[in-house]
This record gives C-alpha cells, sequence and structure tokens, in this order.
C-alpha cells in the first residue's frame, strides 16, 4: 500500500469517526431544552459543513496526481486541525 493509499484510509475513518461524533452531537440535541436545541442545531450544521468539505478535499487528494497530492495534503491536514478545534469547541459548549 502506497503512503497516499494509507494516508486516505486514515482520512476516511478520521471521517467516519466525525460523522459519528455529530451524529451523538444530534442525538443529545434532540433531549434539549428548545433553547439550546437551537445552538446545537445551528453547531451541527457549521460541523457537518466543515464535514462535507474535509470529505470534498479527500476526493481532490484521492484524484490527485505525482507531488500535487502531496500539497492537497497538507491542506488537508490544516482542514482537520480546523475541524478537530472546532469539534471539541461545540462539545465543551454543551456539556
Amino acid at each position: 500500500m502506497s503512503d497516499r493509499d494509507a494516508y486516505v484510509d486514515k482520512m476516511k475513518a478520521k471521517i467516519d469517526q466525525w460523522s459519528a461524533d455529530l451524529n451523538r452531537l444530534e442525538a443529545e440535541s434532540k433531549e434539549a431544552e428548545a433553547e439550546m436545541r437551537i445552538k446545537y442545531d445551528e453547531q451541527i450544521k457549521e460541523l457537518r459543513e466543515q464535514r462535507n468539505e474535509a470529505e470534498e478535499r479527500l476526493r481532490e487528494l484521492q484524484e490527485a496526481s505525482g507531488d500535487s497530492w502531496k500539497r492537497l495534503r497538507e491542506g488537508m491536514e490544516a482542514a482537520w486541525d480546523d475541524m478537530t478545534k472546532a469539534f471539541r469547541d461545540a462539545a465543551d459548549r454543551f456539556r
């Protein structure tokens, strides 16, 4: 398996985990009070948009050729760091 294939598999697993975490947050929002539910839903929407962006970057990475995938990998890493921070911040706000 190439470095690229291993990286793509790793990022797919991270995105899958993030999707599961979003689903958990969504389930928690359904049990929250009305005002808090609105905040949950807004945050979940933002997190889903970021996740969708990560999926798009991953598709671009998969289709990239040669050395260009390494540049895209750097962008993916930066996006992932942003998403991880956003998710932690959201989770902390609702605890």
